[in-house]
């Protein structure tokens, strides 16, 4: 399967919206979400990915079929001032796990912006946990760190980890 990432333009906000209660609904199994109202789930920052600079959200594509998305920003859980990235929403489609798509997006994520970068996962959510473990381990090939955080806003793993740019190999 081709994996790709493409950015979420204007144009493309109601499929991230839509998307986004996919995922929103499988988070409130490890949280307190709930729905509003209207019976929809409310993500506090969703429209900071099209006001703020340092927030961006992608698509994910496997052979041109939607199949998830990804949030990053400059904002760390950890450090005050932080110059590098954070995953802080990432979602494929139930059906298209365990595939390999979401390894091949969060490595294309790495090598598309260079640098820090933090990946936390809720302390409920194994799954998530499982998966980035195995991602950045074999990213990394094991040069990261975990620690485990609980404040009054989080409590969960934080993954640091720094990438390089992607070899270049001429044929």
């Amino acid at each position: 399967m081709h994996v790709t990432l493409s950015s979420a333009t204007t144009s493309k906000k109601p499929i991230l919206a839509n998307l986004l209660q996919l995922y929103l609904h499988d988070c409130s199994v490890f949280d307190e979400r709930g729905i509003d109202g209207s019976g929809l789930y409310h993500h506090a920052s969703f429209e900071s990915y099209w006001t703020q600079p340092d927030h961006h959200s992608f698509l994910i594509y496997a052979d041109e079929r939607l199949m998830g998305f990804v949030f990053i920003n400059r904002t760390s859980l950890i450090h005050s001032a932080f110059d590098g990235y954070a995953v802080t929403d990432f979602f494929v489609l139930r059906r298209y796990r365990r595939l390999g798509i979401g390894r091949a997006a969060a490595e294309t994520l790495f090598n598309r912006y260079p640098g820090k970068w933090e990946v936390a996962t809720f302390a409920a959510n194994v799954p998530a946990q499982a998966f980035w473990r195995s991602v950045i381990d074999q990213y990394t090939a094991g040069s990261y760190t975990e620690i485990w955080q609980q404040t009054t806003n989080w409590r969960g793993h934080i993954r640091q980890f720094a990438t390089k740019l992607p070899l270049i190999r001429e044929s």
